[in-house]
């Protein structure tokens, strides 16, 4: 089985959480180095990468550069901004860009609906949000079945799980997301909402999704493509839960012109390797990017072959 040879960018909550998960349960993903911007004593994730064996680099995309001859592939866990100030470097430096930001510099990416297909044709993918891992692959088995003509998504994390880039990109969150409803959920129109919830205890990661589609739809199609489509994402973040099934909107008051509102509820709970269980929105999008990393070897030469048709 080939391997891939990869370094985290950005040591935060995520990059840490993807350490410990390649570490595990990584199947034919290496990792050789983790890179940030700070010094080593003032960052844990640089060290636990050195407690577990991991070269670290400090001086963030200069680090990356001398190693680049190395490794395959690059887990970015920074920020929209910076992801898109290094996705050209990435490019040039012939590395695989797994893009855990809301940046969208590449197609975006979801492993139970579309991943094999990005992975073949593009050498950067997005793995747009937590809400969108999260959700979108019910839109895609909803719309499957009945053609969805709008969604709504409304992502509920707890306040404690929302980091320094989260907080700053929450504009990117909702448009990122929104996108990926119409592009890989098939939505012909989507928007997506986050609320951090500062409750204490600490909530689940809770996601509403309101489909509409046309009126009298097969609800036991659509239930059976939703406990399809959760079974996949489930092997491979096992803490993912559809707490309601698709279920119909009585009595909403408007007139829907011959369509109707379908309700869906998710919860994830994380695998606490790194982060608490509650943290299942960070849990979602690590468990995305490691499912990304471990296909891309089996792809390799088609990704490859793309690589030089466009040059």
């Amino acid at each position: 089985m080939q391997e891939l040879s990869a370094a985290i960018v950005g040591p935060g909550n995520i990059g840490t959480d993807l350490m410990y998960k390649i570490e595990e349960r990584g199947v034919n993903v290496s990792l050789e180095a983790m890179i940030g911007i700070l010094p080593v004593e003032e960052s844990d994730g640089l060290q636990a990468a050195q407690e577990h064996g991991i070269d670290v680099g400090t001086e963030g995309i200069d680090s990356l550069k001398e190693i680049s001859d190395d490794i395959d592939a690059v887990f970015e866990a920074t920020s929209a901004s910076v992801h898109e100030q290094h996705a050209p470097v990435y490019d040039e430096l012939g590395l695989f860009a797994i893009d855990m930001t809301p940046a969208a510099v590449g197609p975006f990416a979801v492993p139970s609906v579309n991943m094999d297909d990005v992975i073949g044709r593009a050498r950067n993918v997005n793995m747009i949000t937590c809400g969108g891992q999260g959700t979108i692959p019910i839109v895609s088995a909803i719309d499957d079945v009945a053609d969805v003509q709008y969604a709504e998504i409304i992502s509920t994390i707890a306040s404690k799980s929302a980091g320094p880039g989260t907080r700053k990109n929450i504009d990117e969150f909702t448009q990122t997301t929104a996108a990926g409803l119409e592009k890989v959920g098939g939505a012909d129109e989507g928007k997506a909402i986050i609320v951090l919830n500062p409750a204490e205890p600490p909530i689940m990661n809770r996601n509403t999704i309101y489909t509409k589609v046309p009126d009298g739809v097969d609800l036991d199609a659509v239930r059976s493509a939703v406990t399809s489509i959760a079974d996949e994402v489930q092997s491979y973040v096992p803490g993912y839960e559809v707490t309601l099934e698709p279920t119909r909107k009585e009595d909403l008051g408007v007139e829907l012109d011959g369509a109707e509102i379908l309700t869906t509820m998710v919860e994830i709970t994380g695998e606490g390797h790194y982060l608490p269980e509650y943290a299942g929105n960070l849990d979602i999008m690590t468990s995305a990017a490691l499912g990304a990393g471990e296909r891309l070897p089996e792809r390799w030469d088609a990704v490859e072959e793309r690589t030089e048709v466009a040059r």
